[in-house]
């Protein structure tokens, strides 16, 4: 688990106390810092420190710093199931504060995060204060996120993209073989999680083609019989908000996901609530990964109300509400996706659906079919 947090004091160190008793810590680690500056803006002391081997499904209390509050925090299960939270484009609004408190009243193992989210938009103290936002969530679950346009804060001839984003959530991309904090994956218990950048080169010259194509090479449905991607900019998609923007992507990247029998696609950029059915090519495929869209989390943009009529074949349901998203992979076949709008109490599911995996399917079997799927992954 890597521990982040932002000092004001540059002569705090980077270390974190931890252990499996309440104020008795009995293991120690080191880590690194790093700072920042935006033009007129300069970061705290940014402290990431990764701690374990850790036992599974255990709480474990830490501080930080050698000093301070103790926080807690639970690591994930090591074998189904397995809770995710899922919540696109949060910001830092009245509706986002719903939003986490929805997920507070969730059981969740997990948060994953397909991007946008402090919207701080070049402002840099943004990013301080949607630290503090987050940080009863954070601090007590892993957070995986992945980049979105609102992370860029691209200015020409004076600031890099994604210099904040990166400087502060540093994600396990060295770990996952990835070049770049923009894109990496990561397993946990029996689900291989793949977070895409849409931001970053992904033509088929690319280097996070080239890493897409190793990655999921590797992958063992057996071992993670779940396959699942998140990305910012939905490929699939009926509102009229941002269509077409995941087209090239798409044409790019979406015969990868296939030849691997990907199980699911989960987007954010649009300000609303889309479920699609198994797809691929723009057809229902049943050996196509299911895409969701979910960047309905609270922004300050509002919701994105106007969807393009008649619905295509491929969209089941779709609504323009502040929500979040809640997967629950019960086993190696089966997981429940529900969707919970923030209008309702948390137990009220508005959308609620079974997913079977594709590793159970006829989809993956020894034949030429699966064999071509291989090829594709395999060739140079």
């Amino acid at each position: 688990m890597r521990i982040t947090w932002v000092t004001n004091d540059n002569s705090v160190p980077s270390v974190v106390d931890y252990g499996t008793k309440e104020s008795t810590y009995t293991m120690k680690s080191q880590g690194e810092s790093t700072s920042y500056s935006y033009l007129l803006y300069s970061s705290g002391k940014i402290h990431h420190v990764v701690i374990g081997p850790l036992e599974d499904n255990t709480i474990y209390y830490y501080r930080c710093g050698g000093q301070g509050p103790e926080f807690q925090f639970k690591t994930p299960p090591s074998q189904f199931p397995l809770s995710l939270a899922v919540v696109g484009d949060l910001g830092q609004t009245s509706w986002t504060t719903s939003t986490l408190n929805h997920i507070k009243q969730c059981e969740h193992d997990m948060l994953l995060l397909p991007g946008d989210l402090s919207y701080a938009d070049y402002m840099q103290h943004l990013w301080d204060s949607f630290g503090t936002l987050v940080e009863p969530l954070a601090s007590n679950r892993p957070w995986m996120v992945t980049e979105g346009n609102h992370e860029k804060e691209h200015i020409p001839f004076f600031e890099s993209g994604f210099q904040s984003y990166n400087a502060r959530w540093k994600m396990p991309y060295e770990e996952s073989g990835s070049r770049s904090n923009l894109y990496y994956s990561f397993e946990v218990a029996g689900a291989h999680i793949i977070m895409l950048g849409s931001y970053t080169d992904y033509d088929d010259s690319s280097d996070q083609y080239a890493w897409l194509k190793a990655d999921l090479a590797k992958v063992d449905r057996k071992r993670t019989p779940w396959l699942i991607v998140l990305l910012h900019v939905p490929w699939y998609n009926s509102n009229w908000a941002h269509q077409g923007e995941g087209d090239s992507m798409m044409a790019s990247m979406e015969p990868l996901l296939y030849a691997a029998h990907v199980d699911m696609v989960i987007a954010g950029h649009v300000h609303a609530y889309e479920r699609a059915e198994r797809v691929y090519n723009s057809r229902p495929d049943p050996c196509g990964a299911v895409h969701i869209t979910i960047g309905d989390g609270g922004n300050r943009e509002g919701l994105a109300r106007r969807y393009r009529n008649p619905k295509p074949a491929w969209s089941v349901f779709r609504e323009a509400s502040f929500g979040h998203g809640e997967l629950k992979i019960v086993n190696s076949t089966h997981a429940h996706w529900t969707w919970h709008r923030n209008d309702d109490e948390e137990p009220v599911r508005t959308d609620d659906v079974w997913i079977n995996s594709l590793a159970g399917s006829g989809c993956i079997q020894e034949g030429s079919r699966d064999r071509e799927s291989r090829k594709i992954l395999m060739s140079p």
